[in-house]
């Protein structure tokens, strides 16, 4: 019979850290935009889609940037469905990702099991890890969710066992969703129920994409002639399946450079998408047809695509690619989610045997033969329709935990959620203010100079700020809540007010960096860069002034943590806008009172390099690239690296600095 049970994974693995308690102002500097030339040449619904409600700001969310590159073992809570022919193991404290799919009868794991944890730059606020299978909400990019817990509990199954739901809420979009996964008894195929719901009264923009990693030595197989092509030059752009420049795509290892490539299934086709080793043996994963969109994502063989690959695992493990499937053609796309509406679908995932190799229909044909008899397609679309009575099953036992932002949505509008109930005691210190203010209508004060915590941004809370007691903390969280909003006039207005009201006050609420750090953000994004350089300065004496009498203050403790995260971020920020006024002196100054740990981190050691360069010290600079370092929180296509060291010498880029994914010049 299917089981669930608990169990503990224990993996090499780097801490996540402090999160960056600086709300996040500047637009998302998200590698997957569009270069209008191509544009014009998308179909009708794909621009339709790709013009609809594209994510600009990450907030509410705060970004996760704490983590380094030291691994040590540790122990992951993972809960395990499993019958007679399946393992999966799930990592509820990590997005729900499915850490591993084992098929018994041929003992192979049938994903790319990364043998490490190790957080990258990746997700939409940062820390993400690489392999297994992840649930993909929220907008174009790897969900928020990557390296935070969702809810997770047993639930009735359509053939009288038992199902694992995972649920949460995603914050980017405001929107519950659930994944159900269903292993009946002597199947060969994981069954995973998804369903999105929009409570709300107005549509809302959704986003699903499954990413399924894989080893990259295989061929990746798709019902498809052509497909969208999309790299990190920002083309997007028709291509041939499976052969594009002279060269099948369909091996991964035959791409030199990072790539999308977005299978054109036509409409009548079953979706599908396998990945096949040089023996046929492999992965297939199906879906009902409202999983529209399939993809395949390759490193490439370039020098940084084979950096990210060792970056994300450890060397001599093998390199892996990305097999996907997603609500539409493409990840630059959202769809409109109407008014109190939900939608849900149905996938499988389980081994395949076929012939990978030959003429490209000829293979196809072949292995959707196979897929045929193994799992038909009228079986995926029962089993959808069997599981879709049970999506509304109330949970039985809890497995573990998610977050408390849903029982607080549901605190505030009284919403019926029938099989993800988030419930009350799920609530923590991070709701426990907006508790306050939803109930007694006001904000509670930090205590012990404490950093003011994040900000909810929806425009019900937004009113609720509005109607508040003015305090310069109410003015702060509204102030970036009008931000989100695009009402940045009046956000800075509510900022200047919230200093005013500052004035002559002592206690707690005297922190006034938080106000001028946002001010600053608003003179930078204005244009106003040298007012912005001032703001920092400002901001960054009145942090280094509470630090020293006030907050939790001597030798750094668990609390004071949050302290050194603040320092780092807003020293960070602060140097940043100083060197780009050509303010040496100042932006040394701020440098000089970092904390030590702080100064030698990775990220830090290339600000330094910047620093030394901006004041003509270029051999000290360069001697940073000797001496070694690695910056843990490197973006997804970032080249500061390369950058800086082609103003300190001529010679190449040194390969461990090497993270470049695309072609120079373009």
């Amino acid at each position: 019979m299917t089981t669930i049970r608990r169990e503990v994974l224990t993996l090499p693995a780097a801490p996540l850290g402090t999160d960056n308690p600086l709300p996040p102002l500047r637009p998302l500097d998200e590698a997957h935009r569009i270069d209008d030339r191509d544009r014009a040449g998308l179909p009708r619904d794909m621009a339709r889609q790709v013009d609809y409600a594209p994510l600009r700001s990450l907030l509410p969310v705060q970004v996760r940037d704490g983590y380094g590159r030291e691994r040590r073992g540790r122990e992951l809570d993972a809960l395990v469905i499993e019958n007679d022919r399946l393992r999966a193991t799930v990592l509820p404290a990590l997005g729900g990702r499915i850490a591993s799919l084992h098929h018994k009868p041929t003992d192979r794991e049938l994903l790319y099991a990364n043998p490490v944890l190790q957080p990258a730059n990746f997700a939409l606020n940062g820390a993400w890890f690489s392999g297994g299978i992840e649930w993909n909400i929220g907008a174009t990019g790897h969900t928020t969710l990557s390296c935070s817990p969702v809810h997770a509990a047993r639930v009735p199954a359509p053939d009288g066992g038992e199902m694992l739901r995972l649920w949460e809420w995603e914050r980017l979009r405001d929107l519950p969703f659930q994944v159900d996964l269903w292993l009946p008894d002597g199947s060969d195929f994981l069954y995973v129920g998804a369903r999105i719901r929009n409570p709300h009264e107005h549509p809302a923009p959704t986003y699903w994409w499954s990413n399924i990693a894989v080893p990259e030595e295989c061929r990746v197989l798709a019902p498809a002639d052509e497909a969208w092509h999309f790299g990190y030059e920002r083309r997007l752009r028709s291509v041939p399946v499976p052969e594009y420049d002279g060269v099948d795509r369909t091996y991964p290892p035959n791409s030199t450079y990072a790539a999308d490539y977005f299978y054109e299934v036509p409409d009548d086709r079953r979706r599908w998408i396998a990945a096949l080793d040089e023996h046929g043996h492999g992965l297939v994963q199906t879906s009902t047809d409202v999983l529209r969109g399939r993809k395949l994502f390759v490193w490439g063989t370039g020098p940084g695509g084979r950096r990210w690959q060792e970056w994300l695992t450890e060397p001599g493990t093998g390199g892996y690619c990305e097999i996907q499937a997603g609500l539409v053609r493409t990840q630059l796309e959202h769809v409109k989610l109407e008014a109190e509406s939900e939608v849900s679908w149905l996938e499988a995932y389980g081994p395949l045997d076929a012939t990978p190799d030959g003429d490209w229909h000829t293979v196809l044909r072949g292995a959707e033969d196979r897929l045929e008899a193994a799992l038909p397609r009228a079986d995926v679309d029962a089993a959808y329709g069997a599981w879709l009575p049970y999506a509304d099953a109330e949970p039985g036992e809890r497995l573990a935990t998610g977050s408390g932002w849903g029982a607080l949505e549901v605190l505030r509008t009284g919403w019926k959620l029938p099989g993800t109930p988030f419930d009350e005691d799920t609530l923590g210190a991070e709701q426990r203010p907006w508790l306050q203010l939803l109930r007694a209508g006001s904000l509670p004060e930090p205590e012990h100079h404490e950093p003011p915590g994040g900000t909810l941004v929806a425009r019900p809370w937004r009113d609720m700020l509005e109607t508040t007691a003015a305090t310069p903390l109410a003015e702060y969280h509204l102030g970036v809540a009008q931000w989100h909003g695009d009402d940045r006039a009046q956000a800075v207005r509510s900022w200047e007010r919230g200093l005013m009201g500052l004035r002559g006050s002592e206690g707690p609420a005297a922190d006034r960096w938080p106000l001028l750090r946002c001010l600053a953000v608003a003179d930078r994004e204005g244009g106003h860069h040298e007012r912005a350089a001032d703001q920092y300065t400002q901001a960054f004496d009145d942090l280094c002034a509470r630090r020293s009498h006030g907050g939790d203050g001597g030798e750094e403790t668990g609390g004071d943590a949050r302290w050194t995260a603040v320092a780092a971020a807003l020293g960070r920020e602060a140097v940043g806008a100083l060197l780009a006024v050509g303010r040496t002196a100042d932006a040394r100054a701020v440098w000089e009172r970092l904390d030590p740990a702080t100064r030698a981190r990775g990220r830090f050691r290339l600000l330094e390099g910047e620093l030394l360069a901006a004041e003509g010290r270029t051999q000290e600079a360069r001697a940073l690239f000797d001496e070694g370092f690695e910056v843990a929180d490197l973006r997804e296509g970032d080249e500061s690296i390369g950058l800086l060291w082609a103003r300190l010498d001529d010679a190449p880029l040194p390969a461990r600095h090497d993270f470049r994914m695309r072609p120079d010049g373009e």
